[in-house]
Order: structure tokens, then sequence, then C-alpha cells
């Protein structure tokens, strides 16, 4: 981070914490997958090759192993990125907020010892 005064540190930071507002409402951390199956029917379509689909999952890690998520509604899918998005984006801006913090930090002297 370039050398920058308390002042414009401290601008940026509200700035930064204004951009995570309005998306923070709709966010969601998780990953959406497209999918095309096949069913095993012999005389279906997916048996000459043409599979079903697209199928969206989405899938989020809780932890531990453990993740949560599911088949999701064609109708969702943009919501659904957008949600992503937004989460992608907060956790940049957060970032960001965490860098100025350090560099706040680092430049607070600490009182000489006598």
């Amino acid at each position: 981070m370039r050398r920058l005064s308390k002042l414009a540190l401290d601008r940026r930071r509200k700035g930064l914490v204004e951009l995570l507002l309005p998306p923070a409402a709709e966010t969601l951390r998780g990953t959406l997958r497209e999918r095309y199956v096949t069913c095993g029917k012999p005389g279906c379509k997916c048996a000459r090759g043409e599979r079903h689909g697209p199928l969206w999952d989405l899938s989020v890690t809780l932890g531990s192993g453990r993740t949560a998520g599911g088949v999701m509604a064609a109708e969702q899918v943009e919501r659904v990125r957008r949600w992503i998005e937004n989460y992608h984006q907060i956790q940049e801006h957060l970032e960001k907020i965490s860098a100025i913090h350090r560099e706040l930090l680092r430049r607070e002297r600490l009182p000489k010892r006598r």
C-alpha cells in the first residue's frame, strides 16, 4: 500500500465500508455448478448421447468435511450467481479494510520505556 495520510486511509476505509452495505443483504457463500446427467433408461435420449440438463448444483462447505446445498431451479440461477458474486466482492473489500487497519496499527507509536 502506497504511503497515504491517516486522513486518506480513514476516507478510503469509510468508502469501502459503504460499498459493503448494499450487497450484504444478498450474499451467499458457495459454488454453483452446471451438470448434465444420464438416467440409464435404455430408450431415453441420454442413451443416444443427449444428456439431461443442465442441472444446477449449489454446494457450500460448512467445515469439517461437511457440505450443504442441492439442486437449484433454472429460475434461481441468475439470482444465486449474483449473490455469490456479492460475497466475493465483500470479501475483497474486507481484505482491503484489513490492510488499512494493519497500516494504521503499524503507524501507531508505542510509548517509549524509560
